[in-house]
């Protein structure tokens, strides 16, 4: 199988049924797609990029610190945010950065380019090879489609299969690389149980890793480990803010958590992102009470950016995303 729509996936709309990951291709990134339409992944749900711009300038002091890792000689240091949105994240980090930073910035969607983005932003439908610098990938693999399994009463994992509607019946037995990647990352747990199987994500994450030639590799996503593994899965729909069954007929978006430890490579550091924004000096303290009185104006811009960094951190929210942080060296 590959990321491209095919006659299955085409065939879902009439009534068909088929493997979830291409169905998902095609709600997701086919003609009328979820992700093609105007208003973008912000007009139905938001993300930590769209809660605060505090977290554009901590990716912007995490760009900074890349560019000081980076070997004598790169003069160019690339920010390449893959799954771009509408490029609000580029544009936070581009004002964030001081005057002068030698950026160059990519927005990899494939959507097409917003009206009025900043000139600076090259828009690209892959990731530029051989470049160094940060790579960050913001709530992108939840929305590589994968396939689904299911264990049959006999124990056998199969395919779960799904029409446009959403209805869902068992197909064949999950053989070849999906089974083993099943055997390794996410053994059954008995019948009734569901797994999404990963692989495609660990092959979209290599790829863009393999196009820094030096520097560091992020992804931002929910996910869990192999000693948390969610038995019956984490596929769900959301539209206009709320959560919504699957539907694979363009209607809403269709996302499952990640396995971010499959996708990590030797070196590799997973953290949650309380742990990462706060390293970047994102803190939800609040600002001491003798400034209400000294400079009332500052105290309540304080409290406003406490207020916002707290719910980028919180527990049970943004601060439960993890964070793959994959360092890049020159080879």
């Amino acid at each position: 199988m590959t990321h491209e729509v095919t006659k299955e996936a085409e065939r879902a709309a009439d009534g068909e049924w088929v493997p979830w990951r291409e169905a998902t291709e095609r709600a997701l990134y086919g003609p009328r797609g979820f992700y093609l339409r105007p208003e973008g992944p912000a007009g139905h749900f938001r993300t930590s990029v769209h809660a605060s711009p505090l977290y554009a300038g901590a990716v912007a002091r995490l760009l900074e610190e890349t560019a000081r890792s980076l070997p004598a000689g790169v003069t160019e240091i690339a920010l390449v945010d893959v799954g771009a949105g509408r490029g609000e994240l580029l544009t936070g980090v581009l004002a964030a950065l001081p005057d002068g930073f030698p950026v160059r910035a990519y927005a990899v969607e494939r959507a097409a380019r917003p009206a009025g983005l900043d000139p600076r932003i090259e828009w690209c439908g892959r990731p530029p090879a051989g470049v160094s610098g940060l790579l960050f990938a913001n709530e992108w693999l939840d929305n590589v489609p994968v396939d689904v399994a299911e264990t049959d009463g006999e124990g056998v994992r199969r395919y779960v299969l799904v029409r446009a509607d959403g209805e869902e019946r068992l197909g064949n037995p999950v053989t070849g690389a999906d089974a083993e990647w099943l055997d390794r990352w996410w053994p059954p747990t008995g019948p009734g149980g569901r797994a999404e199987i990963g692989r495609p994500r660990d092959e979209a994450w290599a790829a863009a890793v393999a196009t820094l030639d030096a520097g560091l590799a992020v992804a931002v996503d929910y996910a869990h480990d192999a000693a948390a593994r969610p038995p019956f899965g984490t596929m769900t729909g959301f539209r206009g803010g709320r959560e919504v069954h699957p539907l694979p007929d363009g209607s809403c978006d269709i996302t499952a958590h990640v396995a971010l430890d499959a996708c990590a490579r030797p070196g590799a550091e997973l953290l949650s992102q309380r742990e990462a924004l706060h390293r970047l000096g994102v803190s939800g303290g609040r600002p001491p009470l003798a400034l209400a009185s000294s400079d009332p104006a500052a105290y309540v811009r304080a409290l406003s950016r406490a207020g916002e960094a707290a719910e980028l951190t919180a527990h049970g929210g943004l601060g439960d995303f993890t964070w793959l942080l994959q360092p890049i060296p020159r080879a």
